[in-house]
């Protein structure tokens, strides 16, 4: 079975184009909110967490997410410490859920692949992209958050053109019309691969 990530900076359209290929019958584990669910649930994470940051990283057995993005916000080298504690679990977490499918091949989707080395890992790598306007525009749409912010997350992740030269496939997610069909074609060739 093939692995194949799906990757983008914030505000490409990573999750719509995952939801495209999930409706082709494709097996998808969208690694942000497994990381997610793990901060909350796994007792090696929460232990690590709470070295970290203080007591204050979880409030009533909570993820105190407010704390931790003011924590995280500029700091890139504690950005990169909760990295290490959570990347690995998500990792052995994916492949766990991925022992478990019967598929040609599924995809992980994730969006710092590149800036932390792992995208080594896998057969395929799928990246989505958009202008930088337009995906400010869809996290200032979807999150309740500012432009500061964004570019702060913007400026820890590699550009896209990086991304687009270490790539097998890219999607370029303006028109849903256009990028449905991408989706399609990169399925299609994934599947004819041996």
């Amino acid at each position: 079975m093939k692995t194949v990530v799906l990757t983008g900076g914030i505000g490409s359209g990573k999750t719509t184009v995952a939801k495209m290929f999930a409706e082709l019958g494709v097996p998808i584990y969208i690694a942000d909110d497994e990381a997610k669910k793990l901060m909350v649930y796994s007792k090696v994470i929460k232990l690590k967490l709470i070295k970290l940051f203080g007591e204050k990283a979880y409030i009533n057995n909570t993820l105190n997410r407010p704390f931790l993005a003011e924590s995280i916000f500029n700091n890139k080298e504690l950005l990169e410490q909760m990295n290490a504690i959570v990347h690995p679990e998500v990792k052995n977490h994916f492949e766990n859920w991925k022992s478990r499918q019967e598929a040609p091949y599924v995809i992980k989707e994730a969006a710092i692949i590149f800036e932390n080395g792992s995208y080594k890992n896998y057969d395929h790598i799928i990246t989505v992209h958009a202008p930088e306007t337009v995906k400010i525009e869809r996290v200032l749409q979807r999150d309740s958050t500012t432009v500061d912010r964004i570019k702060a997350i913007m400026k820890n992740q590699w550009s896209d053109s990086e991304k687009i030269k270490r790539s097998n496939y890219v999607i370029e997610n303006l028109d849903l019309d256009r990028t449905r069909k991408q989706v399609l074609q990169i399925h299609t060739n994934l599947l004819e691969i041996k």
